[in-house]
């Protein structure tokens, strides 16, 4: 299958020249379209600093990210604002949706920016909501939902543009066991019925678990890889668990 996103060579320091931090070493790697990766790593390791290069939000130091083939490492201005405002859906921790608004009108939101007429934006936003259990709370505002169902409007805002690339940065970490679960069978639905091509940033072994293949960093380099082909999720687990010990460090950090 085709890449959605290469990765080639990328280094990322901070700090000043008598003071550097490398907080990416030399990483490349590919993501094929319809893939659902996650990314571990303890605290510090450079898995939040990739994932920001990636979506933009950071500037490699060297280094490429191409997505579907655009060197985006060179985008600027307007150029640099449509391809995250088009290509990319995010997911955050903090769900960020706007307080003012309905589940309807955040996952709207997108399209509206984009132009799209209301009765399409319509006809998008129940669509999207039938596929993923929320048509009955669109009229709620976010105060009026649980962690579960903000985490879902969010899935929905971040898939109803139809981005090339879906980032998830530590998704669960605000849900209690059972939102978290919810959550992850809602990313595998969106992987598999809604061909979404998503990029995990996880600590966590049972989110990872998920996924179908994990990438490990340590110390801002690629240090293993998982992939999960004909395995239980329990096995995929099991694997998991392995390559994180030989990570080192606190196992109650990663798991």
């Amino acid at each position: 299958m085709p890449n959605i996103l290469k990765i080639e060579k990328i280094e990322k320091y901070y700090g000043t020249r008598a003071s550097l931090t490398k907080a990416i070493n030399n990483i490349s790697f590919e993501v094929e379209k319809g893939e659902f990766v996650a990314i571990m790593g303890a605290s510090g390791s450079g898995k939040t600093t990739l994932l920001n290069c990636i979506s933009t939000i950071d500037k490699v130091t060297s280094g490429h990210i191409y997505v579907e083939g655009e060197d985006i490492t060179r985008l600027k201005g307007n150029n640099l604002n449509k391809f995250r405002r088009e290509q990319l859906g995010f997911i955050f921790q903090d769900f960020n949706l706007l307080d003012t608004l309905t589940a309807f009108e955040n996952i709207a939101l997108a399209l509206t920016i984009q132009g799209v007429k209301a009765s399409e934006i319509e006809t998008k936003v129940n669509d999207v909501a039938k596929k993923l259990n929320i048509k009955d709370i669109l009229p709620k505002y976010p105060y009026q939902m649980s962690g579960g169902q903000k985490q879902r409007v969010a899935s929905a805002r971040a898939i109803i543009t139809n981005p090339k690339l879906i980032l998830a940065d530590e998704p669960t970490g605000a849900l209690d066991s059972k939102s978290a679960k919810m959550l992850l069978e809602n990313f595998i639905f969106m992987n598999k019925e809604l061909n979404a091509t998503i990029l995990m940033v996880t600590h966590d072994a049972f989110t990872a678990s998920y996924a179908s293949r994990v990438i490990f960093i340590k110390d801002g380099k690629l240090f293993n890889e998982l992939v999960r082909g004909n395995d239980s999720r329990k096995e995929f687990f099991d694997k998991i668990i392995d390559v994180v010990t030989l990570l080192g460090g606190d196992l109650n950090d990663v798991v």
